[in-house]
């Protein structure tokens, strides 16, 4: 029997904090949420976010990249600004849609791309 895809996991110093911002920011459901773990849903992508009390686990240095396709842009960026991330560099407009990076809670990077 091949190995199936559990989650991926995320160190970040204020788990609720973090899960309200990807379930504000892009609409993922909470399963459950502690202080210390948290287990996250979108379609059949689960992200489990665990605390960690040390900072060079969340360091930017040591970031996760996840990637989003996004049906609007503009809108994700406000909502996720307004929950504290950072655009990483300029919205780039590419022939094939535009893309963007964004630097979140505890220095994880968030990849967002919407098509043409």
């Amino acid at each position: 029997m091949a190995a199936s895809f559990r989650w991926i996991l995320q160190l970040h110093r204020d788990v609720p904090k973090a899960a309200n911002f990807y379930s504000q920011g892009l609409d993922f459901t909470i399963n459950v949420c502690t202080l210390r773990w948290a287990e996250l849903q979108s379609g059949s992508l689960k992200l489990a976010l665990m605390h960690s009390p040390h900072d060079q686990a969340t360091q930017k240095g040591y970031s996760s990249v996840l990637s989003f396709t996004v049906t609007d842009m503009n809108s994700t960026i406000t909502k996720l600004m307004a929950l504290g991330a950072e655009l990483d560099g300029p919205i780039k407009y590419e022939v094939h849609g535009k893309v963007a990076a964004l630097r979140c809670i505890d220095g994880h990077v968030l990849g967002l791309y919407e098509p043409t």
